[in-house]
């Protein structure tokens, strides 16, 4: 019998994530011995502990725990550093190596879509951090828009060009990107509607880092005819670089991205 090496999702919640469905499958597919769960965890500063205790080789770090993650690691990339935010936990020779796969997974998403040079975040919390800063390392223009302007001191102190609603004017941006919870639960939008129309009548494409659900923001772009897409293929992208650090690189991108998109459809 083959020993399975074990990985999870840690969080507070997680009964609702569809990682394991993601993971195992792709485990499934390659044929590598790999069995993916759940782990509710209520106190981050445990996180360490648990995994170790639990005989884990990786997991992924859901909210709240994120900064806890980068705590418990000996080793943490530099992007991930930067962010204050580790979503990838992984056991090599002894130390625990800390990465943040979710913006370059969005990078790799939002190729999909076409050539994109400029963007238009909504949103000015810990996502839409992460996503400005990776963004404008790979050479995209970022412009940040929030309802408040205190949030935004952040992104002007990292010399992002910021809005608030009262002083934001459409221009034309390739991707408009809804980095909010707006939607998540209820039918609001991120912006009022004049002005998110104004500016998805000039964009060229829509994304939604929320998941599971078709939010009022996407059917917008949809009446508009915009190119979209929504957090599900944000956590698909973002699974395929963690299972790459989880397997050691063994297998391509594309390789992964292939045994794991099927899941997407069940």
């Amino acid at each position: 019998m083959v020993d399975r090496e074990l990985f999870a999702l840690f969080g507070n919640p997680v009964y609702h994530s569809k990682s394991p469905l993601m993971h195992n499958l792709a485990f499934q597919t390659l044929g590598y011995p790999g069995c993916y769960t759940r782990w509710l965890l209520e106190d981050g500063e445990k996180l360490r502990d648990t995994f170790l205790d639990l005989g884990f080789k990786g997991i992924n770090i859901t909210v709240p725990h994120k900064e806890a993650a980068m705590r418990a690691a000996d080793v943490v990339e530099p992007f991930a550093a930067e962010v204050h935010a580790v979503n990838t936990l992984v056991l090599i020779e002894g130390k625990l190596y800390g990465y943040n796969t979710d913006a370059p997974g969005f990078y790799r998403a939002l190729k999909t879509l076409g050539p994109v040079r400029n963007v238009l975040i909504m949103g000015a919390g810990g996502t839409a951090r992460a996503l400005s800063l990776y963004l404008r390392s790979q050479g995209i223009d970022v412009e940040v828009v929030n309802r408040s302007a205190p949030r935004l001191e952040w992104f002007k102190n990292e010399g992002f060009i910021c809005h608030t609603w009262e002083s934001f004017e459409a221009h034309g941006h390739d991707a408009i990107i809804n980095a909010t919870s707006a939607g998540l639960i209820d039918d609001s939008l991120p912006m009022p509607k004049t002005l998110l129309d104004a500016a998805l009548s000039k964009a060229k494409y829509a994304v939604d880092v929320i998941y599971g659900r078709e939010t009022p923001f996407l059917k917008e772009a949809k009446r508009l005819g915009l190119p979209y897409f929504d957090g599900s293929e944000m956590l698909l992208q973002q699974g395929i670089i963690a299972f790459d650090y989880f397997t050691d690189h063994r297998y391509t991108l594309d390789k992964i991205e292939v045994a794991m998109r099927p899941f997407l459809e069940l």
